[in-house]
């Protein structure tokens, strides 16, 4: 199986370059020369129209001069009314008149006769001019070979030479134009070979001026950052992943080897339920790790339009003690979006708000502008401002006085500001009214005139 070869974009620019360049000085040589050789030819007429015109006026004042003419590639006749020649140049001498055509309405004419009274295959420029003998009009034709296609072979060979000269000039400068704006190209090519895993600090170098090379290196130097930084998430996360996974399988095996170093001492029931919560523990970071990974791959795509106050009132319905929760919901709040996702936010704000607050938590929905807002208030003791960004980290851990667990993965946060960045929204969390926490859930609100349910 053939492969194609490989064809560098300097050298089919150069290529184009050298056959645009042929081709432009190609036509300029023969308009160049077509120019030169009419140049030529009306100078010729107008040296054999004034060599005829000559002989003319001696016929007319009866003082017939030879030689008739100047030059020796010069022909001329004189031809009485009758078509007689009287008087010619030697080479025509004996021959017929070089023409029959007579200057009608005018006093001169021309044409191009070939053979006849010349050579065989010559072709000559004839012109007529009548001269008054008595009362009688004589033609008096003078002649000349044409002017070749070319001119001269040594200025249609300096014509060629030099169109040549600037076609490679032309291509040769089209060569060096591109070897110099593809210069930068090069350089941050083989600066990206360079790069690998464990260089992604490194960056490509940007040329100077304000061109579509400089904004392409910029793009791959943000790139790169972009990518070093999901490097740096994915080793931290896989880092922290670790951790949080040992420690229930520690725990675990902790357990395991003491029931089968002491069998005897060993209470079934009690090992079992410690085995199932350290398993429970772990399936569910498994499972929110799964599903942080899908909602960064692939965006969510099964939408339908949701009333979030609907939604909000069914998650609560399903907690152990709903009436802990206070429902602030304003009616026709509609998004779209993927229900289980909006729901699993919604959820994952209510365990955070439970599990710091004091005594009540309140939920509220409604619509600010162009944006539908889950508000969720616990009365703990608030996230300090330091803290608000780094709780939204994956298995982030703060004071003691937040981080106890009690049940929880360490994702729930993270799940759900992914979720709303998954619908173009935000999570934002403030300080509430109570002095806790106020966690913000803002997404596209979707009007009631629009809602086609």
């Amino acid at each position: 199986m053939g492969t194609g070869r490989r064809i560098s974009i300097t050298t089919r620019i150069t290529l184009f370059t050298g056959v645009v360049a042929v081709a432009l000085c190609s036509l300029v040589a023969a308009v160049l020369m077509f120019a030169i050789n009419r140049f030529v030819t009306d100078s010729l007429v107008e040296e054999v129209t004034a060599a005829g015109g000559r002989v003319a006026v001696q016929l007319e004042r009866d003082r017939l001069e030879y030689p008739l003419a100047q030059r020796r590639s010069r022909s001329l006749q004189v031809v009485d009314s009758r078509g007689k020649v009287i008087a010619s140049t030697p080479s025509l001498f004996g021959k017929p008149p070089m023409a029959t055509f007579t200057p009608d309405g005018t006093n001169v004419a021309e044409s191009v006769v070939c053979g006849g009274a010349f050579l065989i295959g010559e072709c000559d420029i004839v012109v007529a001019q009548w001269a008054h003998r008595g009362r009688e009009k004589w033609v008096v034709y003078s002649a000349s070979p044409m002017v070749p296609p070319l001119v001269d072979p040594l200025l249609a060979a300096a014509v060629g030479g030099g169109m040549a000269v600037l076609a490679g000039t032309i291509t040769y400068i089209g060569y060096r134009i591109v070897t110099v704006s593809l210069r930068p190209v090069t350089a941050v090519r083989a600066e990206l070979d360079e790069i690998n895993a464990s260089s992604l600090d490194r960056r490509v170098p940007v040329s100077p001026g304000d061109d579509e090379i400089h904004e392409l290196a910029d793009s791959v130097n943000r790139t790169l950052a972009r990518l070093e930084g999901a490097m740096e998430r994915q080793r931290q996360f896989t880092a922290d992943a670790s951790h949080e996974l040992r420690t229930p399988l520690a725990g675990l095996r902790a357990q395991l080897e003491e029931a089968q170093l002491h069998p005897g001492e060993t209470d079934l029931n009690e090992l079992l339920a410690h085995s199932l919560s350290d398993l429970n523990r772990l399936q569910a970071i498994i499972t929110d790790l799964l599903l942080l990974a899908n909602l960064e791959c692939s965006p969510p795509k099964l939408r339908e339009r949701i009333d979030l106050a609907t939604l909000v009132r069914a998650e609560v319905s399903r907690r152990a003690d709903p009436h802990k929760v206070r429902l602030v919901l304003a009616p026709e709040v509609s998004v779209d979006a993927v229900h289980s996702q909006v729901g699993r936010a919604v959820t994952n704000l209510l365990d955070n708000a439970e599990r710091h607050a004091r005594e009540a938590v309140v939920i509220e929905v409604r619509a600010v502008g162009g944006s539908a807002e889950v508000i969720v208030d616990d009365d703990g003791e608030g996230i300090a401002e330091a803290d608000r960004g780094r709780i939204f980290e994956r298995f982030a851990r703060l004071d003691a006085a937040r981080s106890r667990d009690r049940g929880g993965t360490g994702l729930g946060l993270a799940i759900a500001r992914s979720i709303a960045n998954a619908h173009e929204g935000t999570l934002q969390v403030e300080t509430s009214p109570s002095g806790g926490a106020r966690f913000v859930l803002r997404l596209p609100w979707v009007p009631p005139d629009d809602d086609d349910s």
